[in-house]
């Protein structure tokens, strides 16, 4: 099945390079091509982990909120407390609807004084604050900019970054940003390529996201990077499903249903759901007294590690029910790999109470086997 490029569908300023280097699968995530694998699953492990590798992630789509009223909008759009952001700081920030269901887990930059970026996962943000802010009468102008983020991820990707950019890069604390124009040696004023340098990243390894502003830059930026990270075994790759699961690192959409809230999906300590002010309202947002009565419930299920017994799976196509030793039905299996590092079947179960319990021995279908698979806390600790 060959994946076809149209109008709704964009490409990046980074595909063309990402495919030459090796990328042959792909999907369709907000809208545009995101590489997914090259054919050596193996060799993208190894230079995740062991070296650096680029990723094609200009899927990852900005949502701008810029005006007078922008640092209140942001605030009510986002569960976590982002009334202290400071400019040159990045936050992970769930977002939800007004009954506490997550909209989309995104990390919140703050540009300038009224400039945010929402650095969002797979949906439709971009609509969503648009209607609030129209609804609300916030004085503000919800844009997606020209900016397309490109990876650099694993234990060497500060030295890549370093010999492409400047020694500098390496006092970036994680989670900050930098905007910085680069000029390549001997360039001139159009020869630079704009960027905003974060130290982040999917991935449970150390890395950057160069977030280019002008998309016709691209294949400048990543030859630059390209050239710098021969020496240090720069290796092309993707968001790393086997890694993430190691790592619990969240896949909104994937991990979650239509109903999940942040709690559920393992993320709610990044909500700030108490009173923070001496007894005023604290921070207000969509859904918060939606999620206080859901977390005061005692009905909330619970994203929980499985490790499953057998032979190597195979990729995770659809979610899958997980049933009791007996058979009946406490939840599904939404993802799913081959753990290099601890050489197991892992996996992420949104399971019902009480079958999410550490140590819960259950039953899930793997390539039509049904086979057994025990629960466990996340992140993962089998070493």
């Amino acid at each position: 099945m060959e994946l076809i490029v149209g109008p709704r569908t964009r490409v990046t300023p980074f595909t063309d390079r990402a495919a030459a280097a090796g990328m042959t699968k792909a999907m369709v995530y907000n809208h545009t091509v995101l590489p997914i694998g090259t054919d050596d699953p193996s060799a993208e492990y190894r230079a995740l982990t062991q070296a650096a590798a680029i990723w094609d992630v200009g899927c990852e789509r900005q949502v701008q909120i810029a005006g007078a009223d922008a640092h209140r909008l942001v605030t009510y759009l986002c569960a976590r407390d982002l009334r202290d952001l400071p400019v040159g700081v990045a936050r992970y920030a769930p977002m939800c609807d007004h009954d506490g269901r997550l909209v989309n887990d995104p990390m919140a930059l703050r540009i300038d004084e009224t400039t945010f970026w929402l650095s969002i996962a797979d949906s439709d943000v971009l609509l969503w604050a648009r209607a609030v802010a129209g609804e609300g009468g916030y004085n503000v102008e919800v844009t997606e900019p020209d900016v397309w983020p490109l990876a650099i991820q694993g234990p060497r990707a500060t030295d890549v970054v370093a010999a492409a950019l400047g020694e500098w890069v390496r006092d970036i604390r994680f989670f900050r940003f930098v905007r910085h124009d680069h000029r390549p040696q001997g360039g001139s004023d159009e020869d630079c390529i704009p960027l905003v340098v974060c130290r982040s990243g999917w991935s449970g390894q150390d890395g950057f996201e160069l977030f280019l502003m002008d998309g016709t830059k691209g294949e400048q930026l990543w030859d630059l990077l390209w050239e710098a990270g021969e020496p240090f075994g720069l290796g092309v790759g993707a968001p790393n499903n086997p890694e993430r699961i190691e790592s619990f690192l969240l896949s909104f959409g994937g991990d979650t249903d239509p109903d999940t809230d942040p709690d559920e999906a393992g993320i709610g300590r990044f909500v700030s759901l108490d009173d923070v002010d001496g007894g005023g309202s604290g921070h207000d947002f969509i859904g918060k007294a939606a999620l206080q009565a859901r977390r005061a419930s005692g009905r909330q299920r619970r994203l929980v590690g499985l490790v499953i017994e057998g032979d190597p799976p195979s990729p995770l196509r659809s979610p899958r029910s997980v049933q009791s030793p007996e058979g009946h039905p406490v939840g599904t299996l939404r993802a799913l790999a081959r753990s290099p590092r601890f050489n197991a079947n892992i996996g992420l179960a949104l399971l019902d109470p009480p079958w999410f319990e550490p140590d819960t021995e259950l039953q899930v279908s793997v390539d039509s086997t049904n086979r057994t698979a025990t629960t466990t806390s996340l992140p993962f600790n089998l070493d």
